[in-house]
């Protein structure tokens, strides 16, 4: 449990931990591939390490040493069957990646993880992996992990997925890597591309036109060298905290900006953000920079279409930010949010409410009126927040308890371990410090 109160004069210079979907990433590749694959930057949140469990159950050696993972792969034929269940923990990206690589391995294997991740939806997964060929079902029948995947020989697809969906898309495209021709996923709006970059570090030949990108079956993987970015979802909060917190300036730096990730940043210019890009540059294929971000007097703004896969993590902490702007602020088109860690459309709204906000939940959004005071947006006040055991419900109301009169008590503080485990000493460090 952790109680926040009003802060102001939020200033300093902070590292934010590496970037969750490029982490995954690494160490699934780098198993597949030929010879040792280090990772530099490697988020050590739950999630991830689920990840590193799955990889070592399944024979691969993955060790820690000098500040760097180093993953010795076995090549795309050398997983073996674990001893028993995959445990993937709270995490969706392990559970949807790994079902595409498993689907085409020559045993079986049984995928289970939390109370939550086994409430998620899979069939978008099942469908097309069985259009693939795959034999994999939900254990329970009802769509969701435990997963059972009998591995077999693959037949390469073209899929038209429903959504604009990362893990979906990655799952076909390393299954792809299994297949006996040509597969690709066709989006209805890009989403997130660090598979497509990385695959192609590693060596395999994938290629993407407009929404449509296809994967060909490579003979082998390379082992590479992996410089993970901070991880702009984990940014989101001190950006959104900076511009909200009166008197703050905070220089966030080395965060990965990838255009498929950085949609939050356009809806800060648009929301008439002081947010600057400095020492922009490309590490490890991706593009990253400094953010420095100042407090600033925000008006409400639009968000929908296909800028929401590039924010769709981002957006509870973009309602929040949305209290603070004047006029009213609208989030459609984002119908994801009712089945990711929890109901973030239901949760953030209840606990907005319960802070004093005026927030209208809708079907696929908010709509979020700004409550204000002569000029200024009114305060929170203080609540206690449960924040059904989901990560970023509970760093989006640390951030508001920040910014509201009394104490804000976040009863299940402990579950920002998944992404961000030292999430609340930083925050203390910027009580402190000065740029």
């Amino acid at each position: 449990m952790k109680t926040l109160t009003r802060k102001t004069g939020l200033r300093g210079t902070i590292r934010v931990p590496g970037d969750k979907s490029i982490s995954h990433r690494a160490v699934m590749f780098g198993a597949l591939a030929e010879g040792t694959t280090t990772i530099h930057g490697f988020l050590k949140g739950a999630d991830c390490l689920s990840t590193i469990g799955c990889f070592r159950a399944m024979g691969i050696d993955i060790e820690e040493k000098n500040e760097q993972i180093y993953v010795h792969g076995k090549g795309l034929h050398g997983l073996s069957a674990p001893a028993g269940t995959l445990d993937v923990g709270n995490s969706g990206t392990t559970t949807r990646l790994i079902s595409g690589i498993l689907a085409g391995q020559p045993f079986s294997t049984e995928l289970s993880g939390d109370a939550s991740l086994n409430s998620r939806p899979m069939n978008r997964i099942i469908t097309p992996l069985t259009m693939m060929g795959a034999e994999i079902m939900s254990k329970h029948g009802n769509g969701c992990a435990p997963l059972l995947i009998h591995g077999r020989p693959l037949s390469a697809i073209h899929y038209d997925s429903p959504v604009a969906s990362a893990q979906v898309k990655s799952c076909v495209l390393l299954a792809g890597l299994y297949a006996n021709g040509e597969t690709s996923v066709t989006e209805p709006a890009l989403s997130r591309d660090h598979t497509e970059r990385m695959l192609r570090a590693f060596g395999a030949d994938v290629r993407s036109e407009g929404n449509t990108c296809t994967i060909t079956p490579p003979e082998t993987l390379h082992g590479q060298h992996i410089e993970v970015p901070g991880d702009i979802s984990s940014a989101a909060f001190f950006v959104v905290a900076a511009l909200i917190t009166p008197n703050s300036e905070i220089l966030i730096r080395n965060v990965g900006i990838n255009p498929t990730r950085a949609g939050i940043l356009e809806v800060c210019r648009a929301m008439n953000a002081d947010l600057t890009l400095e020492n922009v540059r490309e590490a490890g294929g991706e593009p990253v920079a400094d953010i420095r971000v100042r407090t600033s007097r925000l008006r409400g703004t639009v968000i929908e279409g296909e800028i929401i896969p590039t924010l769709i993590d981002e957006l509870p902490v973009i309602a929040l930010m949305s209290c603070f702007a004047e006029g009213k602020t609208i989030i459609r088109d984002a119908h994801e949010l009712r089945v990711k860690e929890s109901d973030r459309i239901a949760i953030v709204s209840e606990n907005l409410t319960a802070m004093g906000a005026d927030v209208i939940p809708t079907d696929d959004g908010f709509i979020i009126n700004s409550r204000t005071t002569g000029e200024q947006p009114a305060a929170l006040h203080g609540a206690s927040i449960d924040c059904a055991m989901d990560h970023r419900i509970a760093m989006t109301f640390a951030i508001a308890g920040l910014n509201a009169d009394g104490e804000t008590v976040i009863t299940d503080s402990d579950c920002v371990d998944v992404s961000y485990p030292d999430f609340f000493q930083q925050i203390e460090s910027l009580y402190t410090q000065d740029l």
